[in-house]
């Protein structure tokens, strides 16, 4: 039986020689959605990240092979995940770091026809630099409104010409780049990455900035009532529990002395409106217990 050696270019051995060298010296390699973006806006990306990131573009086989003769079991994940127009990037920088750079190296783009809208696509009512002729037809089948200002055409009310969804048809397309309206955004899409200082995986690589910063937000403002409540000293909530503790002292001697107990005006909150229970009390004026209000104060 006759072994087959097969005649592999030198070209293929040193492509992946480089990727293996690579995958060893730097701290990430990410995979990177490149589909729909123009050549000459890949260049610009790619000097942009210059020293945060190097960018290679290897045919799947070859970045297959590389991975396997690194040898490392946590990288045989990336292979799933390198398909269709995908880059890969190596840098020193995390995996989250690298991430948030190319979103931020992002730019807007036109609509093209049969796009799907990522939301629904708006044309706003107001003035625009368009002149009358061709336009008041196109604007007339798209079902916008109009009227002529000063020469220039007018947008009565705001139309939506393509749902969320929805394939964008020629004529809303056109528009919308009249108008310039720029609905989409060309750059590098995060898909999945191997931090190498972590040893870790990292199948969901995109970060949404603005939902992130949303949900901090809410977990704050979950989260420091909540540590008052139960005590937990830090600087945020040490000035709520002595104001806390000085109205409870306060209410402590009106039941004590028959008074009534207005809690409304003397229970503090952490944002210094009074609570909800308080705005329950005003109702209906409580008849002063004694050993009711005792109970109220220590539970």
């Amino acid at each position: 039986m006759k072994t087959v050696v097969e005649n592999i270019p030198q070209i293929k051995i040193n492509i992946v020689k480089e990727l293996v060298d690579l995958l060893k010296a730097k701290r990430t390699v990410l995979i990177a959605d490149i589909g729909n973006i123009p050549g000459s806006q890949f260049q610009q990306i790619s000097k942009k990240l210059r020293g945060k990131a190097l960018v290679k573009v290897p045919k799947k086989n070859l970045f297959e092979r590389a991975i396997d003769d690194f040898g490392k079991k946590e990288l045989i994940g990336l292979k799933e995940k390198f398909f269709g127009a995908s880059a890969l990037l190596f840098s020193d920088l995390d995996s989250f770091e690298l991430s948030a750079e190319l979103l931020d190296k992002k730019s807007p783009a036109k609509a093209k026809p049969g796009q799907t809208a990522p939301t629904d696509l708006e044309i706003p009512a107001g003035p625009t630099d368009l002149t009358p002729g061709p336009a008041i037809s196109e604007l007339g089948a798209l079902g916008i409104q109009i009227m002529i200002q000063g020469g220039k055409i007018e947008i009565k009310e705001p139309r939506v010409v393509a749902k969320e969804g929805e394939a964008i048809s020629q004529g809303a397309a056109d528009m919308l780049s009249k108008l310039n309206i720029l609905p989409f955004s060309i750059g590098f899409n995060p898909v999945c990455a191997y931090d190498a200082e972590d040893n870790k995986l990292y199948l969901e690589i995109k970060i949404d900035k603005e939902e992130t910063l949303e949900a901090l937000k809410y977990a704050y403002a979950r989260a420091l009532p909540f540590a008052g409540n139960i005590g937990y000293i830090t600087t945020d909530t040490v000035k709520f529990m002595v104001q806390k503790a000085g109205s409870q002292e306060k209410r402590l001697i009106k039941v004590i002395s028959g008074e009534v107990d207005d809690v409304e005006n003397d229970t503090p909150t952490l944002s210094g409106v009074p609570s909800e229970e308080g705005k329950e009390s005003e109702k209906e004026e409580p008849k002063v217990d004694a050993g009711a209000g005792l109970a109220s104060l220590f539970g």
